[in-house]
């Protein structure tokens, strides 16, 4: 309601009302986006789908190619390591092949996220729908080719036979965790590298570094098998939380004890990870359209 100010006799003059105060920098709107973006999942379902089509069209075997790609990468991987490190190929393969299966989900994740945004800029702009179902696409697609990957685990598994027990089913809690790291993973870097391009660079450099530095095509226990050295060297080895994440999830499908540490320290990183994207959608959600 206007109201009515008086100037020592002077005429009555209407003083108009407080402009409303705009809630589009609150954590309520970020976490809202987020709620919304998750119920509109036709659209971002279909969206995954049809990238995975295209990016395979007019090919014979289709998606067949990501099964086959990730399969001979690790085979041939997986042999020539094993033979470097003189390792039994019946544990070393499966441990590789594993490492590169989950690795290829984080490696998907972190890259095709990192540019979500800037490689949606029609849609973001001509679509009336929440920012987070492009985050919800990149982490769907990347769960696609996951499935497609997962299978070469099962024609090792029926070859080799490790050694799994009731433990294995600790892999879906293990793969619940990946997805939601995925989810703030995609915000973050999606965001921050809408406003900084160079950030998507920096990404690539560092996902190939980290591949190298994690137990992937090497085995942490070669260190912790050559003394009190190797053992310091392991320590270093830990530090990098990467490991973690592999550890709960290839741990359990190669019948191996997963200590409670690695999971504490993934649950961490998920959390610290959802701190920052919630930040990161309450402070800049709203001027991606901007940015693209």
């Amino acid at each position: 309601m206007s109201a009515v100010a008086n100037d020592g006799g002077a005429p009555g003059r209407t003083i108009p009302p407080a402009p409303p105060t705009s809630d589009s920098r609150t954590f309520a709107r970020g976490v809202q986006d987020l709620i919304e973006g998750f119920r509109t999942s036709e659209l971002w379902l279909h969206l995954g789908w049809t990238d995975i089509k295209q990016r395979y069209k007019r090919s014979v075997l289709g998606p067949l190619w990501i099964t086959i790609a990730t399969g001979v990468t690790a085979v041939a991987m997986g042999i020539l390591y094993g033979e470097l490190f003189h390792q039994d190929i019946k544990t070393f393969l499966p441990y590789v092949l594993l490492g590169f299966i989950f690795w290829g989900f984080i490696e998907t994740t972190v890259l095709d996220g990192s540019v979500v945004f800037s490689t949606n800029e029609g849609l973001i702009k001509q679509l009336p729908a929440p920012i987070s179902v492009h985050v919800y696409r990149v982490v769907w697609r990347s769960l696609i080719i996951f499935a497609h990957n997962i299978v070469i685990y099962a024609i090792v598994f029926a070859i080799f036979r490790p050694p799994i027990d009731w433990s294995a089913l600790l892999v879906i809690p293990a793969v619940g965790l990946f997805v939601l790291n995925a989810i703030w993973v995609t915000v973050v870097f999606g965001i921050l590298s809408t406003r900084f391009r160079d950030i998507g660079q920096l990404l690539t450099t560092a996902v190939r570094l980290v591949f190298f530095m994690t137990p992937i095509i090497w085995s942490a226990k070669t260190l912790s098998d050559v003394g009190d050295s190797g053992s310091s060297k392991l320590k270093y080895v830990e530090l990098n939380p990467m490991f973690h994440y592999l550890e709960i999830a290839r741990g359990p499908l190669l019948g191996d004890h997963v200590e409670f540490y690695h999971w504490g320290i993934v649950l961490g990183c998920t959390a610290v990870g959802w701190i920052a994207a919630l930040l990161v959608m309450r402070n800049f959600r709203a001027r991606v359209a901007y940015w693209v």
